[in-house]
């Protein structure tokens, strides 16, 4: 294991920034041993209720500021991130159990989310001319006012990049956040939100908080002014109910069955490749992950054999550094859950074509990526998601049954199709129904594209993150309009039955003219 930069010191500096005020504590362990690594400080709904009480002060001053000042601390802040990867590296690795590789995905996504938000806000959220109903007579303008104090809830598995999807845009749109962290991603959210304190955001502007959902999770979703949650679509679900209770909009990363379309005019090791990555990078602990593999049988003999071979040679292990090309599962429940659904598929007739065991000698939670085959519809693992490192590979017999097949079941987060051809791959991906869809990748040519929208449809969740749709999540539109005095629009009896005609004519005009 590689000396890391991270120390107990520095474990203690960051977790003193959670708003906590008992001094009860959770203890965290880490992946690489499954030993202690720090412990975090517990927040309780008094906690939640004042950090949210002190940012909405914080919040009045921030939306002032302008977006020129936010943009110049946002930017500030993406070059701290940069000159820190190292240590945020660590901390990924320590708290999840990924590859440095892996990690490296968050720290890009979260510096590429920063420098866009901070440089799009301003064009997409200025004020500006909108066509009025009566041209001449009366002027339209539209402006964007913040809605607050959002709470944002995020899970473990890609605690950094994550938070950094809902927080930066938030902070750009001139709102305040209070953030729930989860214990096992703490600390690398901390030193994310650390980033952005030392390029000036003041500190209660971004708070965090940490303990049980039932109490900080439901208390936060009780006072803030907007909803950001990425989780499971059952909690999505409760979410979605009290914001609706509520009348305050949420955004809702919800769960995902990802499908993987496999053409037959591919090169089956360097398909294979992309599939393997596409179902196991961060060992499918991802809401992107590829869960289905839908090959079609002319290239299923070669495809097949490409995947146990590179398997068989991958490095797999949770140690820091950049020698494994597969990580660790982040907990022993993540290693009990996905033991559970291998379990169940094998006693129902699945077949494992690779991997399928745990790997203790290595770090206590490893588990071998594993793919089966001969998965049916009375399995685990055929619908619901497993959110670790099992997939299942299935044969089809042409482009369109492998689309009525990855479109099959209630979710739609994320697919991917693997093509030699790109018109037909583009076909293809226009007919899936996913909010998602990659080219001959598996999640990271979306999940990069943050001038993009992403979400999910169906039981995949609710509104999008990145581009201005992510900008605009956070913001009430308000239209001014404006009598300019140059007619006098009707009051009276007297007055409606003299200007009927002449706004009956321009409404003609109008048409007739093509303005809408």
């Amino acid at each position: 294991m590689r000396a890391t930069t991270a120390s107990s010191d520095l474990f203690a500096s960051l977790t003193d920034d959670v708003i906590a005020s008992t001094a009860d504590t959770v203890p965290v362990a880490t992946p690489s041993t499954g030993a202690t690594l720090h412990e975090l400080p517990c927040s309780n709904g008094d906690d939640v209720r004042d950090a949210v009480a002190r940012a909405r002060l914080a919040q009045l001053a921030w939306a002032r500021a302008g977006f020129a000042e936010r943009r110049r601390m946002l930017l500030r802040a993406h070059d701290l991130i940069l000159e820190r990867r190292e240590l945020l590296l660590d901390l990924i690795q320590l708290e999840s159990g990924k590859t440095r590789g892996q990690a490296f995905e968050e720290i890009f996504l979260a510096a590429s989310v920063t420098r866009y938000n901070a440089v799009a806000a301003r064009r997409v959220l200025r004020r500006h001319r909108r066509r009025s109903g009566i041209p001449g007579v009366v002027t339209t303008r539209v402006r964007y006012q913040p809605k607050g104090v959002a709470g944002v809830i995020t899970p473990w598995n890609f605690a950094l990049s994550l938070a950094a999807l809902d927080v930066v845009p938030a902070l750009a749109a001139g709102c305040a956040v209070v953030q729930k962290a989860d214990e096992q991603g703490a600390l690398s959210i901390l030193a994310l939100r650390r980033c952005f304190v030392d390029a000036g955001v003041p500190e209660a502007l971004w708070a965090v908080v940490a303990g049980p959902p039932n109490e900080v999770g439901e208390t936060l979703t009780d006072v803030a002014d907007y909803l950001c949650f990425t989780g499971s679509t059952a909690t999505g679900r409760m979410i979605a109910e009290k914001a609706g209770r509520r009348l305050v909009g949420a955004s809702l990363e919800l769960g995902g069955k990802n499908a993987i379309i496999v053409l037959d005019d591919v090169e089956p090791a360097e398909a294979a490749r992309s599939t393997l990555h596409a179902a196991f990078s961060a060992m499918g602990q991802l809401c992107v992950s590829m869960e289905r593999i839908y090959v079609e049988r002319r290239i299923a003999g070669p495809f097949q054999r490409a995947l146990v071979e590179q398997l068989r040679s991958a490095e797999l292990g949770p140690a820091l550094g950049s020698g494994a090309d597969f990580g660790s599962l982040a907990s022993e429940a993540q290693l009990e859950r996905v033991q559970a659904h291998l379990d169940d598929a094998v006693a129902k007739g699945a077949i494992v074509l690779a991997g399928g065991r745990a790997r203790p000698e290595l770090g206590p939670w490893c588990f071998e990526p594993t793919v089966l085959t001969g998965v049916t519809p009375e399995m685990r693992v055929f619908a619901e998601e497993t959110f670790g490192a099992v997939a299942s590979l299935y044969l089809v017999g042409s482009d369109d049954e492998a689309v009525f097949a990855a479109n099959s079941g209630e979710y739609g987060l994320n697919a991917a199709v693997l093509a030699g051809s790109g018109r037909r791959a583009r076909r293809i991906a226009d007919a899936l129904q996913a909010g998602s869809v990659n080219i001959n990748e598996g999640y990271r040519a979306s999940f990069a594209s943050v001038a993009a929208p992403m979400g999910g449809v169906k039981q995949s969740g609710l509104g999008r993150r990145n581009g201005p749709e992510g900008l605009l999540r956070f913001v009430d539109p308000v239209t001014v309009a404006a009598a300019t005095g140059l007619l006098q629009l009707p009051r009276t009896a007297r007055e409606y039955e003299t200007r009927m005609p002449l706004l009956l004519a321009l409404a003609r005009a109008l048409k007739a003219l093509r303005r809408r």
